[in-house]
């Protein structure tokens, strides 16, 4: 089957060379990944209200959103400038529920962005002043290898049992297979078991059951920052659970350090404060390889994480959703599961899909793989909402079973084409003069950019050497903790201007520059600035 695949672009293509770095940036379909940075002095731990936690709108909003998720879902929703429409947010809707409308506030502060960039979508010759959507995170890069083997005969069947109702936690025929994939490519010490498998369409849908089964209402999940944004809104919209943040630092302060270093004694620090603040943590959220970091943990480092998980029974979900997507081999990348022993395995859940490393976000499949039988059967009692139908059911295991076609073809292009555009991007910021964190994982590459900005009082702007056209606007949404800052919305009005409320100086804050046919957003925190994704 090998031989008769076209292989087209074995080696990844020149992008063009452009005046601006933006350009480039759309020529490798690079994407500002929008996350949250929660706001350490409140009175609680972070619950963040949509992707992009909009917890503090400036000194005359934030305490409007403080820990919303976490409220009675009768009062009243904040007064939101600039987020959607304001009769769309209204609470006084009769068609919808008090959860119905803070779901409903929860889609509308995203979609806005989409709203505004379908209005108005970038066209290089019909439209080259339009929006680029800068906002999801997707390898586009290797759709050629991917379009050729779902299409290939082998994929295409029709029987009786995928039409119908099957046990809700997959198939048996595609559990059996996940569980020998990833008793492959996660290197387990002995074969993992199909009972301990459960399918869902997608890792959106795996948080939110896990969130659901694993916690009370209120109760919190630690999680080392920055992260994946969207995370806040997969645990808070059914399960109404909360995250509790574990403050990462950029400095190096020895030898054996390395910037944002997650270590024992800043989670032990975060969960004394969560029990300080009267919230009950009930687990920890570690992503691996880390999103949008790209750090990897080593296995030394993920058995100390896990046994002071077990100290305080403590629930782990280790999202591995990038484990295929290590470019450089010297990385060195250990999935949880490859460790000899879990110090507690009943506690410990791991996550997989196909959106990141086969670039399938669209076909909405994931995996959940635990010990925990009452876990397992309760995650699988809610695919009856969130399951896949049978068809794709029989197209994933066809795809997870082709061992050749992964490894031969379509994991060393992947890489190879991965690790080109993470080069040229490198490169192109070591021109500019702009500092960043290089790891050999994932789609991001984290950019410090605090020289780069210049301004004092309300208002910031650009370094001219990057980007020739600096665009103020206003904040929609900013988290403050020692300076950081975030924003959700696309800019309103040129003229508008940034609301750094309660931020801190503006070197360590965020900014947003335009120039034509190109959008950025750049997240600026106390020392390291902002995040693309490849």
């Amino acid at each position: 089957m090998i031989s008769s695949y076209p292989l087209h672009h074995k080696t990844p293509r020149t992008p063009r060379r452009c005046s601006a770095l933006t350009q480039e940036i759309l020529t490798w379909h690079l994407v500002i990944e929008m996350f949250t940075l929660p706001q350490k002095d409140f009175s609680a731990p972070t619950t963040c209200l949509g992707p992009t936690c909009l917890q503090d709108l400036g000194s005359s909003h934030g305490d409007d959103l403080e820990g919303e998720c976490s409220r009675k879902l009768d009062q009243k929703l904040p007064e939101l400038p600039g987020v959607g429409d304001s009769a769309m947010l209204s609470p006084n809707t009769s068609y919808l529920s008090s959860r119905g409308r803070m779901i409903k506030w929860f889609w509308d502060s995203a979609e806005e962005g989409y709203r505004t960039y379908h209005m108005d979508e970038y066209d290089e010759n019909k439209n080259p002043s339009g929006i680029i959507n800068l906002g999801v995170s997707e390898n586009k890069l290797c759709f050629d290898l991917l379009s050729w083997r779902l299409s290939q005969s082998d994929m295409q069947r029709v029987e009786p049992s995928l039409l119908q109702y099957a046990d809700w936690r997959g198939h048996l025929f595609l559990r059996e297979e996940v569980a020998k994939f990833l008793s492959f490519y996660c290197k387990s010490p002995a074969p993992l078991r199909p009972e301990n498998v459960v399918v869902l369409n997608g890792g959106a849908s795996l948080f939110s059951a896990l969130a659901t089964v694993l916690c009370e209402a209120g109760e919190a999940f630690l999680i080392p920052t920055p992260y994946y944004g969207a995370i806040t809104q997969h645990v808070c919209l059914y399960g109404n659970v909360r995250l509790a943040c574990v403050y990462l630092d950029s400095e190096v302060t020895g030898l054996d350090t390395r910037p944002f270093q997650l270590t024992v004694e800043k989670l032990e620090m975060a969960l004394r404060e969560a029990h300080s603040e009267g919230v009950k943590v009930k687990g920890l959220i570690l992503i691996n390889p880390q999103n949008p970091l790209g750090d990897i943990y080593s296995p030394e480092e993920l058995q100390e994480y896990l046994v002071f998980a077990k100290r305080h029974k403590l629930h782990v979900i280790v999202d591995e959703v990038y484990m295929l997507s290590v470019f450089e081999e010297s990385a060195g990348y250990r999935s949880v599961l490859s460790l000899e022993r879990l110090p507690d395995p009943q506690r410990t859940h791991v996550m997989w899909a196909t959106s990141k490393d086969f670039g399938m976000s669209g076909l909405r499949f994931g995996t959940l793989y635990t010990e925990n039988q009452d876990v397992a059967t309760a995650v699988a009692s809610l695919c009856r909402y969130h399951g896949l139908s049978g068809l794709v059911q029989y197209q994933m295991a066809q795809l997870l079973r082709d061992r050749d076609w992964i490894n031969q073809v379509y994991l060393p292009e992947n890489h190879a084409r991965l690790k080109a555009a993470h080069t040229y991007v490198s490169e192109e910021l070591r021109a500019l003069g702009i500092p960043f964190l290089s790891r050999g994982a994932g789609f991001f590459i984290w950019v410090d950019l605090r020289k780069g900005c210049r301004g004092s009082g309300r208002c910031l702007q650009a370094n001219p050497k990057w980007l020739k056209t600096p665009l103020p606007l206003r904040a929609r949404s900013q988290v403050t903790n020692a300076g950081e800052l975030v924003i959700a919305s696309w800019p309103e009005d040129p003229a508008a201007t940034v609301d750094l409320g309660r931020s801190g100086a503006a070197e360590d804050r965020l900014w947003m520059c335009h120039s034509p046919g190109r959008c950025l957003t750049w997240l600026c925190t106390q020392r390291t600035v902002s995040c693309l994704l490849l």
